[in-house]
C-alpha cells in the first residue's frame, strides 16, 4: 500500500508539472525556445563576436535555426575582420565568404621553422652540404627588413637545404584544402657577395598523400657575376588553382659560389617564407 501511494503521489507531481510548463503527453519536453531565448539578431550577433571562433562555427551555430543564421552571416564575419583588423589589400576585390577570408587570416603565419638562421640549422634537412658546407652568420649588408639579422651561407660546393610541410599538422584539414583551394604564397631572401660570384636555385612543390607533384615552381638558375652589388633580392611565387590532393609542401633552395673559392663565398639566404592566404590576398 505505502509503495502504491508513493507512486501516485509522483505521478501527480509530474501532472503537476506538465501543467505548469504547458506541455501534456509523455513524450513532449520543454520546448527549445524555452531553453535558448530568441533574442533580437543584433543583440545574438554582438554576443558571438566576443565568443571564440571555435565556439561560433562549433557550437552556436548547432544549437537552432536562428543561432545558425546568424553565425553564418556576412555581417558577423565582415565585422569580425573589422575588428581585429584584418583588411583586403585590394577594397575592389570583395571576399566571396568573408568567414573564409576571416580564418585563412586568423591563421596565417610562415609555415617554414627557423627560416632566418636563428638556430643555427635546426629543422632544415640538408640534402647537399658541398665545399665547406652551409654556415650561419650575421648579414654582411642591412637587409630590408631590420629584424632580419642573420642569414645561411653557401660554399664552394653545391649547397641545399629543404623542409616537408605536413598541411595537415599545421591546421589545414584534406577537405578544407580540397573544397577551397587557398592561395598559397612563397618568399625567399638571397643576396651574393661583392667579391665573388655565386649561384641561386629555388624549388617548391605542392605534394599529394603519397609526396608525389601536383604542382612546381622551379626557375632558372639565378647567377651573380664577381664585383656585383651585393644587394637583397626576393624570390616570390603564388600557387592558385592548384586542384585537389595538396597535402604537403616541399620548399628547398641553395647554390654555391662559382669560382672556387674555399669558405663562405657562395650566395646568402634568409628570412624564407611558405603562407597559406586568402584568395587575391597574397
Amino acid at each position: 500500500m505505502r509503495r502504491k501511494a508513493k507512486a501516485m503521489g509522483a505521478a501527480q507531481s509530474n501532472d503537476s508539472i506538465k501543467r505548469r510548463s504547458g506541455t501534456t503527453g509523455s513524450s513532449t519536453s520543454l520546448s527549445q525556445v524555452d531553453m535558448f531565448p530568441v533574442f533580437p539578431l543584433d543583440i545574438l550577433e554582438e554576443i558571438f563576436l566576443n565568443l571564440p571562433l571555435h565556439q561560433v562555427v562549433c557550437i552556436c551555430r548547432l544549437v537552432c535555426h536562428q543561432w545558425k543564421e546568424v553565425a553564418d552571416s556576412e555581417s558577423l564575419w565582415r565585422e569580425r575582420c573589422r575588428r581585429e583588423g584584418y583588411h583586403l589589400k585590394d577594397a575592389s576585390k570583395v571576399p566571396k565568404d568573408w568567414r573564409l577570408f576571416y580564418y585563412l587570416c586568423k591563421q596565417r603565419r610562415n609555415l617554414l621553422k627557423n627560416p632566418k638562421g636563428e638556430e643555427k640549422l635546426k629543422k632544415w634537412e640538408i640534402t647537399d652540404n658541398g665545399g665547406d658546407k652551409w654556415k650561419v652568420e650575421k648579414v654582411m649588408v642591412p637587409h630590408p627588413n631590420e629584424a632580419v639579422q642573420i642569414n645561411f651561407i653557401t660554399s664552394y660546393g653545391l649547397c641545399r637545404k629543404m623542409q616537408l610541410i605536413d598541411l595537415s599538422l599545421e591546421g589545414y584539414n584534406p577537405a578544407f584544402m580540397d573544397h577551397f583551394q587557398p592561395d598559397i604564397k612563397i618568399s625567399d631572401w638571397y643576396a651574393p657577395r661583392w667579391d665573388c660570384g655565386s649561384e641561386y636555385e629555388i624549388c617548391v612543390e605542392l605534394l599529394n598523400q603519397r609526396k608525389r607533384p601536383i604542382q612546381t615552381f622551379a626557375p632558372e638558375t639565378i647567377y651573380f657575376e664577381q664585383w656585383n652589388d651585393q644587394k637583397w633580392c626576393q624570390m616570390t611565387h603564388v600557387f592558385r588553382n592548384y586542384g585537389p590532393g595538396v597535402r604537403y609542401i616541399r620548399f628547398a633552395h641553395g647554390g654555391k659560389d662559382t669560382q672556387f673559392w674555399a669558405g663562405w663565398y657562395g650566395i646568402r639566404v634568409t628570412d624564407s617564407s611558405v603562407e597559406i592566404c586568402p584568395a587575391g590576398d597574397a
